[in-house]
């Protein structure tokens, strides 16, 4: 499937363009909104955008939507909720369907799936007590990172290294989800690789004077380094990319999707999480990989568009 679109601008007919939202990435997922949004209009596509707010069903109905552009990250708009929404109400949309958008959302599951295929990805422990807390610090040894297992954009995520540190991460964490996931500490050097069409694109190596890429490293901070050529020897790269492609095969993702790898020192490779709506700001890691593989911001949100063309016309 080419990367490129070439169908008509005119062809998608009108387009809403889905952002904001209610979750804990609303402020992203505005910046992600206005730039597809902006790049939609430029290229003569019909299309406006819906702030998804309490009245998101009303205009749902009244408005006149041929196809939906998804730029919701989080809960409510990357977890299966909206795709079920648009597909009753009979709307093509862009990225995975509901079932992918919900898996991929579930960090624990999603680990869940890909052990069950041989896949790797670091041992990991649920936390719900102080006694959890304790049992994953002897089971697993510190340092270790704790995560909300539905949030994305490394928010309510913290590196630990006591038992201490650990229970305050787990309680911070649970405030932003009830199921917080604890993983082993990968040290050495991240990827991030994104598909496009089926296609994989080129990994980006990320650099971080952080103590890991978090939110203010991926939205905020001028100092995060980018990588492409991401620095792997021919070998392995190949290796990532076809890692990539069956993890995210694993989780069903259609369209587009963004996974995250840790590379230990030993050159093994570890899958974090697949992202099935991912980041469009002007700090976005897929749009960078879409420029390395010869696309350009445009190019890239209508190659995203042309998808739900083909895959839910």
């Amino acid at each position: 499937m080419s990367l490129h679109s070439t169908l008509d601008p005119k062809a998608f007919g009108r387009v809403a363009v889905l952002f904001g939202g209610k979750s804990a990435e609303r402020e992203v997922s505005l910046k992600s909104g206005n730039a597809v949004l902006n790049a939609l209009q430029a290229a003569g596509v019909d299309a406006f955008g819906i702030d998804v707010g309490d009245d998101f069903l009303a205009r749902l109905s009244s408005e006149k939507i041929d196809r939906a552009f998804i730029v919701l990250h989080g809960r409510g708009g990357e977890d299966g909720s909206m795709q079920g929404l648009l597909e009753c109400a009979g709307i093509p949309y862009t990225g995975s369907g509901i079932l992918a958008s919900a898996l991929a959302m579930d960090k624990l599951r999603t680990k869940r799936v890909w052990l069950s295929l041989g896949l790797p990805t670091p041992n990991h422990a649920v936390l719900a007590s102080e006694a959890d807390c304790r049992a994953a610090a002897t089971e697993l040894g510190f340092p270790l990172i704790v995560k909300p297992a539905h949030e994305g954009s490394s928010i309510g995520m913290a590196k630990v290294e006591s038992l201490d540190a650990l229970i305050a991460a787990w309680q911070d964490a649970a405030g932003y989800d009830s199921q917080v996931l604890v993983e082993q500490w990968i040290a050495g050097p991240e990827y991030t690789i994104a598909v496009l069409r089926g296609e994989v694109l080129p990994p980006i190596g990320l650099g971080t004077p952080h103590t890991f890429y978090d939110y203010e490293a991926k939205y905020l901070a001028d100092d995060t380094q980018y990588r492409i050529p991401c620095g792997l020897s021919a070998e392995k790269e190949s290796e990532l990319k076809d890692l990539t492609a069956r993890a995210c095969e694993a989780v069903g993702t259609q369209g587009w999707a963004r996974a995250d790898v840790m590379q230990d020192a030993n050159g093994q490779f570890w899958l974090l999480e697949v992202n099935t709506v991912p980041g469009m700001t002007d700090h976005s890691l897929v749009p960078m990989a879409a420029r390395a593989a010869g696309l350009d911001f445009q190019q890239l949100v209508l190659a995203i568009l042309a998808d739900s063309v083909e895959a839910r016309g």
